[in-house]
């Protein structure tokens, strides 16, 4: 197998093909951070980079070898929690250059698989994706698999059924078990004292957190909410799970979350906390640990690090629940 991705990061999709027994005969990956092409190249020495999505026609690439496209655009553009600027957001209009690697693919080899990745949106944007690609996609929540709310939603081509009279082609992919695991599955006994909130930044957090929306109860259920690219969203208590989220009038409000999963992981190190209850100190917040956002992630084991915290966070943010990739890609035939 010849596989192609795109915006590959951490090379998440990798990792999946890795857990499954896959090993590409040449897998290229397109990616432009320093930091996430370093973790690559330590990870999986063969990879070839080819450098900048947006300038794909200039490389030396045998496009009818590739069996395999993966792709996780920018989704800024896109999120209900952004401006929703869709496809004038410059990040989000990269969507477009997947399209057109795609269907340059397909002249090659018509039979080329595609996995496309992307957040929760505005049904609108999504009709639009799914025009364009082919095929409407199967919405897969990395709760099944993990201890964090990462819904997200998949186009691909590996596995498709037609519905209706009109044979509208879906994504067929299954819903993978629920395997029950929650935050305090995956957190570390002992944490540096690094990670901890200051006594000043806890002070204000705690009056923040009373007076602007009034919760003051410990999560029993012990989720984590999604991960994303920063460092101080993700919050639990004994543990409660809230996410702070800044608004566009400048100032922080309080999410909680009662399901026992962390939120979303985010690419900025400050969004990824927790509130935890200590019996000798009280209640203490601090940041998830690399370590954390890496089980939250499904990243395995093996995989090596080599680079800071604030790299690891916003690799973990941008990348894909691995799990979740390895339950979608199981499905290949080839």
């Amino acid at each position: 197998m010849n596989v192609l991705s795109l915006f590959d990061g951490m090379s998440c999709g990798q990792i999946a093909l890795k857990e499954l027994g896959i090993i590409p005969q040449v897998y290229y990956a397109s990616e432009i951070d320093k930091h996430a092409i370093k973790q690559t190249q330590l990870n999986f020495p063969n990879t070839v980079q080819i450098g900048d999505v947006t300038k794909w026609r200039d490389w030396d690439i045998d496009w009818s070898s590739i069996d395999l496209m993966l792709a996780g655009s920018p989704c800024q553009g896109f999120s209900l929690a952004g401006k929703q600027l869709a496809f004038d957001d410059p990040r989000s209009k990269l969507f477009f250059v997947f399209i057109d690697v795609l269907n340059h693919c397909k002249l090659s080899n018509p039979n080329v698989k595609f996995l496309l990745e992307n957040v929760n949106m505005k049904q609108e944007y999504m009709r639009i994706i799914s025009e364009y690609c082919g095929v409407f996609p199967v919405n897969i929540n990395s709760n099944l698999v993990s201890a964090q709310n990462r819904n997200r939603w998949y186009w691909t081509n590996i596995r498709t059924k037609q519905v209706g009279l009109f044979k509208e082609v879906y994504s067929d992919i299954p819903q993978p078990k629920d395997r029950g695991i929650t935050l305090r599955d995956i957190l570390e006994s002992e944490v540096d004292e690094k990670y901890y909130a200051t006594s000043k930044c806890l002070e204000y957090i705690t009056k923040e957190f009373r007076l602007k929306r009034g919760y003051t109860q410990i999560d029993s259920k012990n989720k984590s909410l999604c991960l994303m690219a920063r460092s101080y969203t993700n919050l639990t208590g004994d543990y409660v799970c809230v996410a702070m989220r800044g608004r566009e009038d400048g100032l922080q409000h309080f999410e909680p979350q009662h399901t026992g999963k962390t939120n979303c992981l985010t690419s900025v190190q400050k969004d990824n906390m927790i509130l935890k209850h200590d019996y000798d100190k009280g209640n203490r917040i601090r940041r998830l640990t690399p370590t954390e956002c890496s089980r939250l992630q499904t990243i395995p084991a093996w995989y090596k690090w080599g680079c800071s915290d604030s790299a690891i966070y916003k690799m973990l943010g941008n990348g894909w629940t691995v799990e979740v990739i390895k339950h979608i890609l199981s499905y290949l035939k080839y």
